[in-house]
């Protein structure tokens, strides 16, 4: 400000000085009109200077910086200094934003933003999906006029928010149901956050647990009844030997039958809760062969007066790479089930054969009464049986091909059934290159 006023003076004096070398008859006159014309020249530069902050500042390009001395350099600078501070402050906050909003993209529950009025003004991709929303043309939408449930929209009325509401959600089909938990918080000045999360899974998990646990004390309550009434039987009528051991005998099928169904349910439990099984133990198939053709022809002389017609062949002996129990397990189980369903005295053709890929398939082609369409998807679902009289006259507790579906995921096999009614059953496990090796010798076995 200083050299300002010094600026000044000095151009007035330099006007003075040359006024008085003007050829006017009063010196007074000259110095006085040299003083007025260099005060007029210091404005008018002045003014210059000023103009160019002032165009500078109305275009507003804060890239090019004002190159100004004097008062109006000092404030075009510090004007330029505030602008870059601004734009920096502004640039934080918008890539805080962004980090923010990115985030909540990321998140697998749905958010939506309300304002007051209930119209929506963001929504990430997971509500979007969950909802069915447009994110760009549905903002500003009232939430009412897009999500028609009646129990959200009672729920969107009630202004009573303390506990989730579970809604079918946009992609819901009867064959394929999807269900959201959607929860409403209020924020800021009669605004709301809208959170949705799939619990399809959760809701299916809780309808198979009750259904398990149905099912379980349905078996066991059904032998136990069974065994009641022969205990009862024993303790209050008066039986000879042959009644007595024709009682003991069914009371021991059904003590039998609770065992199985035990056994099973805890080898369920453990291939659920279990670590997968180690690529590094090796098994060698011809073993599994064996003590499948041992144990299938065992329980085929158990049930029936005349046996099946047992066929074991195999072709390129190789070691799978997986647990000795639980492939014997699975196995096992469908050769058991082949001899349970097929009629006595038919036949049972089960194979081992390595295919030129590299993958080797272990399969039980039955001659039984085969299988209908419709309920080949679901022989995997604990307790699913096609004929529960039949399954009981046999023996099934409705758990084997459960346990076979999961061996086969733990080794990283496929699992396929086969199958026509009238035309006998195929079910067959295949086997990845990636757990098998050559076993040496090779073997060829029938």
């Amino acid at each position: 400000m200083v050299w300002r006023v010094f600026r000044f003076f000095l151009f007035q004096l330099t006007g003075a000085l040359l006024g008085g070398f003007l050829p006017l008859d009063n010196h007074f006159h000259g110095v006085l009109l040299g003083i007025g014309l260099a005060s007029a020249l210091w404005v008018l530069l002045d003014l210059r200077r000023g103009m160019v902050l002032l165009n500078w500042l109305k275009t507003g390009d804060t890239s090019n910086r004002v190159r100004a001395s004097g008062l109006w350099g000092e404030v075009a600078d510090r004007t330029w200094r505030l602008t870059k501070n601004q734009e920096r402050k502004i640039e934080e906050s918008r890539s805080r934003l962004n980090e923010f909003l990115a985030a909540i993209q990321a998140s697998p529950n749905g958010v939506v933003l309300l304002d007051a009025q209930g119209c929506i003004e963001w929504c990430n991709e997971t509500a979007a999906d969950h909802f069915g929303f447009d994110p760009q043309r549905d903002v500003l939408q009232h939430i009412g006029n897009l999500l028609r449930d009646p129990g959200f929209v009672g729920y969107l009325n009630s202004e009573d928010y303390a506990r989730d509401l579970v809604i079918p959600g946009a992609r819901s089909t009867s064959s394929r149901p999807v269900q959201l938990a959607v929860h409403l918080h209020r924020y800021g000045e009669g605004r709301k956050l809208l959170l949705s999360r799939d619990v399809t899974s959760m809701e299916q998990a809780d309808v198979m647990r009750r259904d398990f646990v149905a099912n379980v004390s349905h078996e066991i309550r059904t032998p136990l009844t069974v065994m009641s009434g022969f205990v009862e039987t024993l303790q209050t009528l008066p039986l000879n030997e042959d009644e007595r051991a024709r009682y003991l005998e069914l009371m021991a099928q059904q003590a039998r039958r609770m065992q199985t169904l035990v056994s099973d349910l805890l080898t369920l439990s453990k291939l659920e809760g279990s670590p997968p099984p180690s690529a590094t133990e090796w098994v060698t198939a011809a073993e599994l062969m064996l003590l499948c053709e041992q144990d299938g022809r065992d329980l085929s002389k158990m049930l029936v007066a005349q046996s099946h017609d047992l066929r074991f062949s195999m072709v390129g002996n190789c070691e799978i790479a997986g647990s000795h129990s639980e492939l014997l397990s699975a196995m096992s189980n469908l050769v058991s089930n082949a001899v349970r369903y097929t009629p006595a005295g038919e036949s049972i053709d089960v194979r081992w054969q390595k295919l030129p890929d590299g993958r080797a398939v272990f399969s039980v082609k039955d001659s039984g009464p085969g299988i209908a369409p419709e309920h080949i998807p679901r022989l995997t679902e604990r307790f699913y049986r096609i004929d529960r009289s039949r399954s009981r006259e046999t023996g099934g507790t409705g758990l084997g091909l459960a346990i076979v579906k999961h061996v086969t995921q733990r080794h990283g096999a496929e699992l396929q059934i086969e199958s026509q009614p009238g035309q006998g059953s195929r079910f067959s496990i295949i086997f990845p290159a990636t757990r098998l090796r050559q076993s040496q010798p090779e073997a060829r076995v029938a």
